[in-house]
This record gives C-alpha cells, structure tokens and sequence, in this order.
C-alpha cells in the first residue's frame, strides 16, 4: 500500500514502501525477508535486558538480585502488549489480505487507543502495588528498597513502552519488518549509552545506580514513541480521525477476539517463570542471580525463534485472507524444519560456553555454577520450544487463539509445574532445569500435531462445494 494523496478517497491503498506480499512467492525467502531485519531489531532490544543486568551487576549481588526479581513482572506486561500486538496484527493482516485498506486504518487506530486505555490502568495498579507484588514473589526486605527504585520508574512509563510494541505489530502485518528493525536497534543503542552514564554518574550525571537503568530505558521509549507514531500519522497515514465510539467497540471486539486469549497464551509464561523464581529462591540468593542471568542469555539464544513467531503470524493472517491454504500447510513444515536445526546448533554452542558465558555475569561461584547448570540442561529443548512459539503465533494468525492459550496452558500447569515441585525435591536446581526441557519437549510436539491437523480442517471447510460433495453430505 502506498500513502494517499491529499484529495484521495479513503479506499486508496495505504501499504506502506517497503512492505512485502506475502500471498505469493517462495515461501522461505518471504519469511527470511521479514524475520532478518526482526532478528537484528530483536537482538537489539534484548541488550535492554543484558546490559542493563551487566552494568547492573557491578553494583553487587543484591542489586543483581533486585533487578532478577523485577523480569516476571515486566514480562508479564510486556506480554499483555504482546497480546494487543497479536490481535492488531491478525485482523489487521487478514484485512490487508483482502486488499480492505479502509479497515486496515481503523483498526490500527482502534487498536492505539484500546492499548493507551489498558497500559494507563495497568501502569497505576502496579506502580502502587509494588511491595505487595515482590513481597509475594519472595523478595528479602533488604532488596525490597531496590526494586522500588527501578520498577517505580518503569511503571511510571510503561505507556511508552507498549503503544509503539502495537504499532509495529501492525506495520508487521502489512509485511513491513524493516522499520521496526530500525527503531529497534536505535533504541538499543540509546539505552547502552544512557546506561553507565545514569548508573554509575559518568561524565556530569549524578550517580542513580539501579534507578538509573529504568530512567535510561524510559528516556529511550519516550523518544522512540513519538518518533514512531509521527511516522504513521504524518508520512503513512495509518491513523484516521475522527475519533468514533461506536466503531472503535466493534473494533476492540475483533482484536481482543484474538488479543485475549493471546495475552492469556503470553502471561502465562512469565507467572510460570514467577513461580519457578519463587522455588528457586529456596536455594539462595545467588541461585535467583544465577536464574535470572541465565533467562538473560536464553532470551538472546532463542532471538531467531521470537522473529519467527513474529512474522509468521502476519504470514497466516495474510494468507488466510487470500485464501491460500496450501501456503498455511506448507508453512508449518518449513518452520518446525528450520526450528530443529537451528535449536540444536544454538544448544551445542550454549553447551561449549557455559562457563565463559557465565563469568561474564559474576565472579561468585555460586552464581556461575548455577547459570553453567541451566544452559548445560535447558537448552537441548529450545528447538521445541521454538515450535511451540511459531504454532501459537499461526494460530493468532489464523484467528484462532484458544488452541495456542491451551498449549500454554498444558505446558505449564499440566507438566512444567508439577515435574519441577517434583524434581526440586529430588535433584534441587539441576532438577528444576531437567524439568523445563522435559516440558518443552513433550508441547512442541503436541502443537506441531495440532496445528497441521486446524489448518487441514479449515482448508476442508473452505473447499468450494460441488454438487457431488452436497450430495454426499446430504446422505
């Protein structure tokens, strides 16, 4: 689509320059033509993370601890914008399918204002429920004081943080990965420079320690938003005026159709990994510093597998509007092929450089140890992982989100919780790490099945009717 003139109508196309067809063509090459720059945008934003749990680090183990404590609950929202993102781009993809640019607009409007109005709410409950919520994650009194200092500011401006995380996933929906990328990676590089300036008081900062990586992060965001949204309003003209209740409710009905259950699918993931701190921290904490170094690193193992899950949702939705349902099929082998090769290749590395990796997170034995442990075990499982991340993201894609929430669901309530209660007791951290790659394991293959067999029964019921076939069903 291309930006409308001044005087067009509102039925001109709007797909932005740069924006892929992914109705047609190789397959392969239309996924690697969105999932590379998403890669390299990915891999950026995940230095958020590792940097910050670096310079954070030489604060000491309590600080790292502290800063350990607060990643379930910013994934935890994180993934709430995850959710609004997944259903902005599965209407907004299916509507871009049927060349329905007049809704594409609404839709991505809608979708800011539904995602401004749920972030606000969300940003008030957890900025004054701060010591509740680390009190029952099992946070000591004496690091309490330093997750107030950091996650204060980041509730503060968790706004900035989640309309434009909906905004690109919309731009991912008309197949444009490439300016995402970009913000991404020029964010990352705003935060590495902000970072030991406000931590530690380089230059004329004033010295702000723990708070000085959530007030970096913000400055980041709030730049970075108002970048982005003048780029969809003035050069894209994504958003549409005026303003109108009735069509933003119907709207918000069709992304939270999706968006819900894939906020349930995404939540889910960070209240396991709360509670798998919370059984964790039984063992010490340099173990909790250990965990939380270790899910840094396989944030940054598994960048190619989150570009994927990115991308391929757009894919469906798009081909699903167009009605090309050999594409849906053949897409889930493509994927689940390149996920057993490159999780494995991705195992073995993390397998060789445990101990290199871990020491560049403390010099507490403890610490590398447990670290060294985690990607000695978890990390075998990653392929299916991998899988199970792709078959949700094409069932948001498809309009189906409830068979992904429900994968979520079984891997962890139905296996990973009660194999890690178990485990714990028998082998301690070794055994809470064996049971999460046991989990993994057993839901990607369950979900590749499932997903082969939803997209085989969608294609038969969208099969054009011959008399014949009336006939027979009629009998």
């Amino acid at each position: 689509m291309t930006a409308p003139s001044q005087t067009s109508s509102a039925q001109t196309s709007t797909r932005p320059r740069g924006s892929v067809n992914l109705t047609e063509g190789s397959i392969p090459a239309a996924l690697t033509q969105m999932a590379l720059p998403m890669a390299g945008g990915i891999l950026a934003t995940m230095t958020f993370n590792v940097v910050d749990t670096l310079f954070v680090s030489g604060l000491g183990e309590q600080a790292l601890a502290a800063l350990s404590f607060t990643f379930p609950v910013v994934m935890l929202v994180i993934s709430l914008a995850i959710g609004l993102g997944a259903g902005t781009s599965s209407v907004v993809a299916r509507a871009a399918g049927k060349h329905d640019e007049q809704t594409v607009r609404e839709l991505i409007t809608d979708a800011m204002s539904l995602t401004g109005l749920i972030t606000i709410v969300v940003g008030i409950a957890g900025f004054f429920s701060l010591d509740l919520i680390f009190h029952y994650l099992g946070a000591e009194a004496e690091i309490l004081p330093l997750i107030r200092d950091y996650m204060q500011w980041w509730f503060a401006g968790v706004i900035f943080m989640t309309m434009p995380m909906v905004a690109m996933a919309a731009l991912r929906a008309l197949g444009d990965a490439k300016l995402q990328g970009k913000f991404m990676i020029l964010m990352a590089v705003g935060n590495i420079i902000l970072d030991p300036l406000l931590i530690y008081g380089w230059w004329i900062f004033p010295r702000l320690e723990i708070e000085g990586a959530a007030i970096a992060s913000l400055i980041v965001r709030v730049v970075a938003m108002f970048i982005l949204f003048w780029h969809f309003h003035i050069r894209m003209h994504l958003l549409v005026n005026p303003f109108r209740l009735q069509r933003c409710i119907q709207s918000w009905k069709r992304i939270l159709h999706v968006g819900l259950p894939a906020m349930g699918t995404n939540m889910i993931i960070p209240v396991s990994g709360s509670v798998i701190i919370a059984i964790v921290a039984q063992h010490g904490v340099e173990a909790v510093a250990g965990f939380g170094a270790a899910t840094r690193v396989e944030a940054m193992a598994l960048i190619l597998f989150y570009a994927l899950s990115a991308v391929i949702g757009p894919f469906c939705g798009q081909n699903l509007g167009a009605g090309n349902f050999q594409r849906l099929a053949e897409v889930q082998r493509v994927t689940a092929v390149f996920c057993f090769v490159s999780g494995l290749a991705v195992a073995l590395f993390l397998l060789l450089a445990r101990y290199p990796i871990a020491r560049m997170f403390s010099d507490e034995a403890q610490v590398i140890d447990t670290i060294a442990m985690y990607l000695l075990f978890v990390p075998v499982s990653y392929f299916a992982y991998g899988i199970v991340m792709a078959v949700n993201a094409s069932f948001n894609g498809i309009g189906k989100p409830l068979p992904g929430m429900l994968i979520s669901i079984a891997r962890v309530i139905v296996l990973l919780w009660p194999v890690v209660y178990v485990f714990n007791h028998w082998w301690g951290l070794t055994g809470i790490f064996v049971a999460i790659a046991i989990a993994n394991i057993l839901v990607g293959s369950l979900a590749y099945v499932w997903i082969v067999r939803t997209i085989a029964s969608v294609s038969r019921k969208s099969a054009p009717q011959t008399p014949e076939s009336t006939a027979i069903k009629s009998t």
